[in-house]
């Protein structure tokens, strides 16, 4: 679609839940097989056992390499493999198939920290990128073209915060010793659409475009938004 010149926005994935023969709740399984050396395997089984997988098998697969396989909830496994690649280094390899629908196992806790959302729209500026690197991770390089409710970086905390990336150096005319340095960025981080989906929240969209991949709020409006926030607090 994208070479085709469409545009459009996608949601975070939701798996498709049944109802089983008694009325409880069923969700699908699958079965994944993961091959990886024997210094990671802790921290895969850490992972997986967070995202309520559970181990069936065990066993050596060479030298220094572990075979594991695991019974895991399709939803638990969303956004996991770019997790899994940096945790083993791209060493690890994983392969998963569809098992069986089976009981629901309950409710998964994933961190994520909060995100930077542009309050303004324009070209994005070196000087407020510069200052805004202090606050997290950034999504977007100078003279970048942003809106409002685009999310342009990653909070180093768990809330949310609306910064402005547009900001223009104040000019005067008095000069001083540091008004001529040169401001350097780290280079912004860069998701693959893939990526993209497994980071977003409910409240938020992956905007694809045939050039770029953004990340946006459902709801661009701040006021809005913070109403919507509100509402959903006291539910």
């Amino acid at each position: 679609m994208r070479r085709e010149g469409f545009e459009l926005s996608v949601s975070r994935p939701r798996v498709v839940m049944q109802t089983g023969a008694n009325g409880e709740k069923l969700e699908p399984i699958e079965e994944v097989v993961i091959d990886v050396d024997d210094e990671f395997s802790g921290v895969v089984i850490e992972k997986m056992t967070k995202r309520k997988a559970t181990i069936t098998e065990m066993k050596p697969s060479g030298i220094g390499k572990t075979r594991i396989v695991f019974s895991a909830p399709s939803r638990g496994l969303i956004g996991y493999l770019s997790e899994f690649r940096t945790d083993t280094r791209g060493t690890g390899i994983m392969n998963r198939v569809f098992d069986k629908y089976d009981t629901y196992r309950g409710p998964i806790t994933q961190y994520r920290p909060g995100v930077l959302v542009s309050m303004e729209a324009g070209s994005t500026t070196t000087y407020a990128l510069h200052n805004l690197e202090p606050r997290g991770v950034l999504f977007v390089g100078p003279q970048t073209e942003v809106y409002s409710g685009m999310i342009v970086g990653e909070h180093s905390k768990e809330n949310d915060i609306e910064v402005n990336p547009v900001r223009g150096k104040q000019l005067t005319n008095v000069r001083s010793v540091t008004a001529d340095e040169k401001l350097f960025l780290a280079p912004p981080r860069k998701m693959s659409l893939e990526e993209a989906l497994s980071y977003i929240q409910d409240d938020e969209l992956v905007e694809v475009t045939p050039a770029t991949i953004r990340l946006r709020k459902k709801e661009l409006d701040s006021g809005k938004r913070k109403k919507a926030y509100r509402f959903a607090e006291t539910d």
